[in-house]
């Protein structure tokens, strides 16, 4: 019983609870930006280029033939799927910089004072004389 013991204390830190729900908003977040690349940016930079799908771009190595499918190189899907990682890693660091702008940042501590004030004349003195070297008091 006590490996189920462990496993449900593992299962349920903190930390693994954060990645598994990072991982399934990030699957949403992907299809969400593949859809703006695919069907909202893509669009307009292929009419600009003159009515060009970049999906449908390829080079095709073998025509399609009665025993065998067609093979082709995909490079317009491609061209998508980086778009799609350049998109996906910007919305990412912009994100994470927001996060961490809203950090609290640490104050430091003060340094530890190197001065101090004489009692009879009020000069300032180094922290560990024992005598001032304007009055000569003894500290």
């Amino acid at each position: 019983m006590s490996m189920m013991k462990e496993f449900k204390d593992f299962a349920m830190r903190g930390n693994v609870v954060d990645m598994a729900v990072g991982i399934v908003i990030g699957g949403a977040f992907g299809k969400i930006i593949s859809s703006l690349v695919n069907d909202v940016i893509m669009p307009p930079i292929g009419m600009a280029m003159g009515g060009v799908d970049f999906s449908k771009l390829a080079i095709t190595l073998s025509e399609k033939t009665a025993t065998a499918e067609a093979v082709a190189i995909k490079y317009g899907v491609f061209v998508n799927t980086v778009l799609d990682f350049v998109i996906v890693a910007f919305c990412i660091y912009m994100v994470i910089r927001g996060m961490n702008s809203l950090k609290r940042k640490d104050v430091p501590a003060p340094a530890a004072p190197t001065t101090k004030d004489c009692p009879k004349c009020f000069s300032n003195i180094p922290i560990k004389a024992t005598r001032c070297p304007h009055c000569t008091s003894e500290l």
